[in-house]
């Protein structure tokens, strides 16, 4: 039997310490820059690469076979892919599944996504592991044409001189541009080869203004699942005009990059906490609450990106398998006495959440809406449905 003959152009990740994988694109042409990380999800590679908390990062999924289940437009967390590129062990052009409305390559191609396959993932992920997530580029060939050791030394330098997610504000850079409304719920599968469908709650009690820096849309179904009518509003929205609102309460979103230079968020959180207004933060929000009370973010040195992450709940001992990406955490030595400790990371010891005694403010590092990964820490959401309710009753 004849064998199909490999089409694909050359490409080439380089490493910013000038280590070099070689393997082929499956994406645009070009070059794209930087950092690395890794992902140790089995699943959802749609959700991912459109998961705006990965916002100037190349992804490295762990995972050796990346694309069966193709493209599709309800397994997306924004309106694009926001990873700067894609590097995979192997990627196919022929997907097999019943909701793929095309293939993940042509996806790819589409958004201008530079994406590397053919190279050994393992070795990848070890080396990162041992060296830190560090900038890369992947530079890809045009069709028909291959790559040189000039276009390879353009590579080194670009990657040498992209700098480090640390100090980099990059919530302002995926924000909403103006306040909408939410109230579509989760998704709600046909199990059949057509358009799948969403649910709608039956009634709305509750009033949320989302601060939107880098926010998934499977957080706001999940509110929505709750009672929760949500008003998005971009990441430098004032307390004040968020509170013109009349909401019930402040939800703090994921995003990318680094808390600390997100002052004007941090400015929102410390004031919600003062109006003892009911507050929830997720990942970035969770940072950015950590800041308010007055303890310290630090960078991580590979950080947690994957859907298998143990989480420990302090007071039940209960484990939670949960969904994480983040490269900065809160140290929790330095949080205030009246911030309780909930959960930590059976992986590092790192924190995961905490709350205020005697407030209605609390938050957790991971994705508790499980998109993608498991669903265990999604009660988190009917427990600031539940303070908003409690807050409603005064």
């Amino acid at each position: 039997m004849a064998l199909i003959a490999n089409t694909r152009p050359e490409a080439a990740l380089v490493l910013a310490d000038g280590a070099v994988f070689q393997g082929e694109a499956v994406g645009a042409s070009g070059m794209t820059v930087g950092e690395v990380v890794f992902n140790t999800s089995m699943t959802g590679y749609q959700e991912i690469l459109t998961d705006p908390s990965y916002t100037g990062q190349l992804v490295t999924l762990t995972c050796a076979h990346i694309g069966n289940v193709g493209w599709n437009p309800e397994d997306m967390e924004s309106r694009s892919i926001h990873a700067a590129g894609l590097i995979v062990k192997a990627c196919t052009d022929s997907p097999s599944n019943w909701r793929a409305r095309g293939s993940l390559p042509d996806a790819l191609k589409k958004a201008g996504v530079k994406a590397i396959a053919g190279i050994d993932t393992r070795a990848l992920t070890i080396h990162l592991r041992e060296t830190g997530a560090q900038p890369g580029a992947v530079i890809c060939a045009e069709p028909g044409a291959a790559l040189t050791d000039a276009d390879l030394a353009q590579a080194l330098d670009a990657a040498k001189s992209w700098g480090s997610m640390a100090g980099q504000d990059l919530a302002q850079t995926v924000t909403t541009d103006e306040a909408y409304e939410w109230t579509e719920g989760s998704w709600t599968p046909t199990h059949e080869n057509e358009p799948a469908g969403f649910r709608q709650a039956a009634a709305f009690p509750y009033h949320v203004v989302a601060y939107d820096f880098g926010i998934k849309t499977n957080i706001l179904r999940l509110m929505a699942d709750r009672g929760i009518r949500v008003t998005v509003v971009p990441a430098k929205t004032s307390f004040e005009d968020a509170m013109a609102l009349n909401p019930d309460g402040i939800f703090l979103s994921n995003g990318p990059g680094d808390p600390a230079p997100c002052t004007y968020a941090i400015e929102v959180a410390k004031k919600a906490i003062a109006a003892k207004i009911p507050l929830f933060g997720i990942c970035l929000g969770h940072q950015i609450m950590g800041l308010a009370v007055g303890a310290k973010t630090l960078k991580m040195k590979f950080g947690h990106h994957g859907a298998n992450h143990p989480v420990e709940n302090v007071e039940t001992k209960r484990v939670a398998i949960t969904s994480q990406n983040h490269g900065f955490a809160v140290d929790a030595a330095t949080l205030p006495e009246n911030a309780r400790v909930t959960h930590r990371s059976l992986f590092d010891g790192s924190l995961q959440g905490f709350e205020l005694v005697g407030q209605p403010a609390f938050c957790f590092q991971g994705h508790p809406e499980a998109s993608p990964g498991p669903h265990d820490i999604d009660v988190l959401f009917a427990k600031f449905a539940k303070s908003l309710a409690e807050h409603r009753r005064g």
